[in-house]
């Protein structure tokens, strides 16, 4: 058995599991992912099959033949390699600090600092 997305223009609609012959069965059109691929990565070192494991309203791109998740915001770039966005600024690299993107100063903004 294998993990198989229903993609409805463009969006994954459902993931199931089901063997490929009942795949065969469905209406519509059922795209295989891989519970195991992740950045364009096998976690287990496979091979990585189409960029992400697909979930409910990803993006299916068929021309890339890959999943990815929606745009978070629109100056983020999708990496061609690991199908994930990435913003025009790294976030700072600060285990104590958590930071939310800022859309419109086009930086990252601390939400919680240490004490």
């Amino acid at each position: 058995m294998a993990h198989y997305a229903k993609v409805i223009d463009g969006v994954v609609a459902e993931v199931i599991v089901a063997d490929e012959e009942v795949i065969a069965t469905l209406e519509g059109t059922w795209v295989q992912t891989s519970y195991n691929t992740h950045g364009g990565q096998h976690v287990l070192g496979g091979s990585p099959l189409r960029g992400n494991f697909a979930a409910k309203g990803m993006i299916y791109d068929s021309d890339l033949d890959a999943f990815y998740p929606a745009q978070p915001y629109p100056s983020w770039t999708l990496n061609s390699t690991t199908f994930l966005w990435e913003p025009p600024v790294p976030m700072p690299e600060n285990p104590n600090v958590a930071y939310q993107w800022n859309e419109e100063a086009q930086t990252w903004d601390a939400t919680i600092t240490p004490e």
